[in-house]
């Protein structure tokens, strides 16, 4: 069937409530919008479902959360042992985020799958831990993570306490296929509940998080001597992490932590700022005017689902600066690595595990502690998967995993970004930095007095819809059938094609690159700077990363601002906006 077949189809169905109908009855006039909402369906990208709350086959609502747990289900009966272990469940502060974890429970139930959820909202890194720990098949988080408010989404992790593989979420998402709408078993969840086909987690499952986080801190003496001393201002964007951040804090001895009142509370709206994000420094404006009255030194952010951690810090001037996710993870890496090292806990297999779009000066800190470091592609779940594979093997041990987009991992218990246990590990460094007179913004400076100047610059073009993703994959095409051989004046000397896998060094043989096949370009310059292009797998967005090092931070930002410039002409171009 076509959009406005489809359309037409749901408009008939009995499974519709009143106001969904009103919903679509309201648009009966609008042929792009009936578009928009029929002519596809949500796709499995780099973190499951996402998409924006409306009702249709393109968007967030109980009919696709409720096909999509089907194929869940129908995928995990085919499994022997799967549907016993069950699986775990989590929701955050989002519009209907409650609501879709219900409908997930009810449906796994009816199919026999045995199901925990956890009785409140909670973040992405208690439901990786859980999983795990509970012993379960899979998990399911309903989060949109960091976007608008008009945005949710439906996470599928996997035993390991990882999101699920490329290939098993091409393979989830095939029984999902499979499914028409509106045919999903289900049952009534009061009852489910009452039977014991679903099962209640409570705070025992919380305890037993907040021990497993507290054993990666490095100086927890001196966190109970003088954590006290240090004021901190702490920000859940109105979500799931409001608990944990500040349980966890207390726990480790820091009592002066406020929090900002108005961003306090779960909220789906998340009233306060145009998007719940921590990359954005207007998340920082209400936290700031606190940080100020308090005599912080240190703001920390988490997102709705605490997957993700925003830090700023004070500058002495006075101003505040908000911290990248790059820096953020380059300071945790440094008091991760010196800090072990100091007590002699470093080990000869350490290895440090980092997206391929993420900053170069990672290397560097890693080499001086004598760490391996591994790129992986974007999506948390490849380091997951080397978290996973070293466990078994015992080839490496495991010390830190980041992402530039502000997920960062320590410890390995959890399997996705962390930012509850990111949040307390900078609020040591920051303690640990002020027994020496400094700031985190100190130690920044100190980390680039040491090792150079590092810095990226990223952008995102967004082009929403049917049009919009199609301009996207004609750009891609373009690039990859005739790739630019210099950007600002500066060679390219690598170009690598991840689609394919083949890495095309200048003068020399092509070459197999040892990644699983993705959408990406990236592109390596003779003078060491390095570009990225690349389709988001969440949004509706063209991705540009660029990366360049230099002696002198001056030189640095020239350098970073020219090839910008020309690369965000050519992508404009490209993409004809």
């Amino acid at each position: 069937m076509n959009a406005t077949e489809t359309y037409r189809a749901w408009c008939a169905s009995e499974a519709l409530s009143d106001r969904e109908r009103e919903e679509l009855l309201s648009i009966a006039n609008d042929p792009a919008e009936i578009e928009e909402r029929f002519y596809c369906e949500l796709t499995f990208g780099t973190a499951g479902l996402r998409g924006i709350l409306r009702t249709g086959t393109n968007g967030m609502n109980v009919h696709v959360v409720r096909r999509a747990t089907q194929g869940l289900a129908d995928y995990m009966n085919g499994i022997p042992g799967a549907a016993e272990k069950g699986v775990c469940i989590a929701y955050d502060s989002r519009i209907n985020s409650e609501l879709f974890a219900h409908e997930t429970a009810a449906v796994l139930a009816a199919n026999g799958i045995r199901v925990r959820l956890f009785s409140t909202l909670h973040a992405v890194p208690q439901l990786s831990y859980a999983v795990r720990h509970q012993g379960c098949t899979a998990g399911v988080v309903i989060t949109a993570s960091h976007n608008p408010a008009k945005y949710n989404g439906y996470k599928v992790y996997w035993a390991h306490g990882g999101q699920a593989a490329p290939e098993q979420a091409a393979a989830i998402y095939a029984c999902i296929g499979k499914v028409p709408f509106f045919s999903a078993k289900t049952c009534d969840f009061d009852a489910a509940v009452r039977d014991g086909r679903i099962g209640m987690i409570g705070a025992e499952e919380d305890a037993a998080y907040y021990e497993v986080t507290r054993s990666v801190l490095l100086a927890p003496a001196l966190l109970k001597e003088k954590g006290a001393t240090l004021p901190i201002v702490y920000t859940p964007l109105h979500g799931a992490g409001n608990i944990p951040v500040r349980t966890l804090l207390q726990q480790a001895g820091m009592t002066q932590v406020f929090v900002v009142p108005e961003q306090e509370l779960p909220d789906g709206t998340f009233p306060t700022v145009t998007a719940p994000n921590p990359e954005n420094p207007d998340a920082f404006r209400l936290a700031k005017a606190l940080a100020d009255e308090k005599g912080a030194t240190v703001i920390l952010a988490t997102d709705p689902d605490s997957d993700r951690l925003g830090v700023a810090v004070k500058r002495h001037d006075g101003e505040w600066a908000v911290l990248s996710g790059n820096q953020i993870a380059c300071i945790l890496l440094e008091h991760i690595l010196s800090g072990r090292k100091a007590q002699g806990t470093l080990p000869d297999n350490g290895v440090v595990v980092k997206s391929i779009v993420s900053t170069t000066l990672a290397d560097a800190i890693a080499a001086r502690y004598g760490a391996a470091l591994e790129n992986v592609l974007t999506g948390f779940r490849f380091i997951s998967e080397k978290i996973d594979a070293y466990e078994k093997s015992g080839e490496k041990t495991f010390l830190f995993g980041f992402e530039e987009s502000y997920g960062f991992l320590a410890g390995g218990f959890s399997r996705d970004k962390d930012a509850i246990c990111a949040a307390v590990l900078a609020a040591e460094a920051c303690l640990c930095y002020a027994e020496r007179g400094m700031t985190l913004y100190d130690a920044l400076q100190e980390i680039y007095r040491s090792y150079g100047f590092y810095k990226e610059k990223q952008t995102s073009y967004t082009l929403e819809g049917k049009e919009g993703m199609e301009r996207i994959a004609r750009c891609m095409s373009g690039l990859r059938a005739a790739p630019p051989e210099m950007f600002a004046g500066v060679r390219v000397n690598v170009f690598e094609e991840y689609k394919t896998g083949v890495r095309m060094a200048r003068g020399k043989t092509p070459e197999r690159i040892e990644l699983p096949r993705s959408d990406m370009l990236r592109f390596l310059l003779e003078d060491g700077a390095w570009v990225v292009v690349r389709p988001s797998g969440t949004e509706p967005k063209l991705k540009l990363y660029i990366g360049a090092n230099a002696a002198k931070e001056d030189a640095l930002d020239a350098l970073l601002g020219r090839l910008f410039d020309d690369l965000d002409a050519l992508l404009r171009r490209e993409l004809r906006m």
